[in-house]
């Protein structure tokens, strides 16, 4: 578990996958690919998340901090989004890809920068040495607290046609 002034990052449990499935609804843009948004029948369920949840090993960190966190506020108790590390294959070996989400809701208030914060300085404690980060180039809050969190954009990017570009950044930990 990790905690800042506001946060308290831990495991994200399978009663909680309402809050998974809250994000998939808030996912209505486009140019997202449909494999990560819901379908026309609203799969994936809450029930096929908490599956999930218990099963992929994603949603529990090893002791290497690789997986993902739920972001829940301290004060109010409620899980808002998630935060962590996955092994996503973009890098070298053992280095790991950072991700976040947060519910709309919470949006614009530092939470995505105070949570991934704690996430990288874990990952520098954890011994590694670079950590990664994809971005769609429109995703522009997103970038910026990429920046903040000092990763750097690289010249590595892929276009998807009607969706837009994935811009690859790194940050030297």
């Amino acid at each position: 578990m990790l905690q800042t002034a506001r946060l308290r990052l831990r495991p994200l449990l399978p009663a909680e996958a309402d809050v998974l499935h809250a994000l998939w609804s808030e996912r209505d843009d486009p140019r997202l690919p449909p494999h990560r948004r819901l379908d026309a029948s609203g799969r994936p369920t809450a029930a096929e998340l908490a599956e999930s949840i218990r099963t992929d090993s994603v949603w529990s960190a090893g002791p290497d901090g690789v997986g993902l966190l739920a972001v829940e506020r301290r004060a109010e108790g409620d899980v808002i989004g998630y935060c962590g590390l996955v092994a996503s294959g973009r890098g070298e070996e053992g280095e790991p890809e950072i991700a976040f989400e947060l519910l709309r809701r919470v949006h614009g208030q530092g939470y995505a920068t105070e949570a991934a914060l704690a996430v990288v300085e874990h990952a520098r404690a954890s011994g590694h040495g670079r950590l990664w980060a994809t971005v769609w180039d429109w995703n522009a809050p997103s970038r910026r607290v990429l920046a903040k969190l000092g990763f750097t954009e690289t010249d590595r990017t892929e276009t998807v046609p009607g969706r837009g570009t994935t811009i690859w950044t790194v940050l030297d930990l």
